[in-house]
Formats: C-alpha cells, structure tokens, sequence
C-alpha cells in the first residue's frame, strides 16, 4: 500500500468505518436469524428513502421480535406497517410490509427459513447468488448490492465484493477501483467496512473531507 492510501483508507475507515448491518444492530453471522435481517436490511434500504430511516425501520422490526422468517410471516400486515410507520418509514410503509411478509413466507417455503441454502445453491457464483436473491419482492439490483457488500464478511467464498456505487466512492478518494486491489489494502474483515465507508462517502458526498484529514495525518 502507498502511504498515500494508506492515509486515505484510515481516515476513511475512523469516519465511515461501520457496516449498515452494525449501525442496524444485526451481529451478523453465518445463521438463519441473523441473514435473515439482513435481507429485511437490504429491503428497507431499497427504496427512495433516507438510510438512517432504513436502518432505523430495520431495528425496530427486530426489537418487536421479527428476527426470523417466520416471525415475520406469522406478523399481520397491520402490525408490520404499524411499526415501520412509527420508526419514520412512513412513505413506504403499506408497501414494505406487503413485500416483507411476501419474502418471509417464499423464503420458508422455498429454503425453510434459511439463507444459507440459498447460498449453497449459488455455489459460490456471484451472478447466481444475485438473480437468486433478486426473485425476493422488493429486492432489485440495488437490495441485491446491500446484501452482498455486507454478507460477504461472513461468505468468504464472495470476497472480493464492490458494487458500483462503492466503486464510484473509490474513484472518488483516488483509490484503486479494481476490488482486488482494494482489498489488498486492509485486513482481512476490515475490507467489509472499507467497501461499506465507501458507499457513506457517496451518501455524504464528503470526499473532499476525507482527502483533507488524510493530507493531515
């Protein structure tokens, strides 16, 4: 690593440095629960709403006990549009709680409740793993994106993952846009964070604050 990214990736990674899944609360990990809220994580992010909103939406699905696929589907239309309009989802609530109770009874149907078959039968193929989670109401290109960006920390056989939008955040900082190369410069898990800082430095449109800290150090 140059001490030129060096500099960038630690400046970038003290301001951004969270996963969306940690800001939600999720401990992700390589179980059906924890998958699970992600996919609700990469749902509620998929609309034109603001992230925080998402994130916030996301938590209070899980703190009213919907961690599960089945949790989630056993939950009335009513109840689930309750609680996102109460956490700020408001816009989309009726929507969302439609398309979340949709993909909770397709996802016990289909893989029992589990992800990780989903996983199994992508066998490692990123497009496959893609259309696969595509099939999922309310989840396009973009909820595709969050999921892979995030799970890839816990499903190795992903990483490299950077979707164009942490790309564009790369281009940017003056970093390499190659995932290879970025992924050479951090450790290991770090790169799940730096791929995500990227994205928030696109949100946040403050690359320019992030090159100045580093010039700084």
């Amino acid at each position: 690593m140059t001490s030129r990214h060096d500099k960038t990736v630690r400046a970038l990674l003290d301001r951004h440095g969270r996963t969306f899944a940690a800001d939600a609360g999720i401990k992700l990990a390589d179980r059906p629960a924890p998958l699970f809220q992600l996919l609700v994580l990469a749902t509620l992010l998929s609309t034109r709403i603001r992230g925080d909103i998402a994130v916030a939406a996301a938590r209070a699905l899980r703190d009213a006990g919907w961690t599960t696929a089945r949790g989630m589907a056993e939950a009335t239309w009513a109840q689930r549009t309750k609680v996102l309009n109460r956490s700020g989802y408001a816009r989309y609530d009726e929507r969302t709680s439609r398309m979340l109770g949709d993909t909770a009874v397709r996802l016990g149907e289909q893989y029992g409740g589990d992800l990780r078959r989903l996983r199994e039968h992508a066998d490692g193929d990123v497009d496959a793993l893609r259309a696969s989670l595509t099939t999922f109401k309310g989840i396009g290109g973009v909820g595709a994106d969050v999921f892979l960006r995030e799970v890839q920390g816990v499903w190795p056989e992903l990483r490299p993952f950077v979707d164009s939008r942490a790309g564009d955040g790369a281009k940017a900082l003056g970093l390499p846009s190659s995932p290879r190369r970025l992924a050479g410069l951090v450790d290991g898990d770090d790169f799940v964070r730096l791929v995500a800082a990227l994205v928030r430095v696109t949100i946040d449109n403050d690359a320019d604050e992030v090159r100045r800290t580093a010039r700084a150090a």
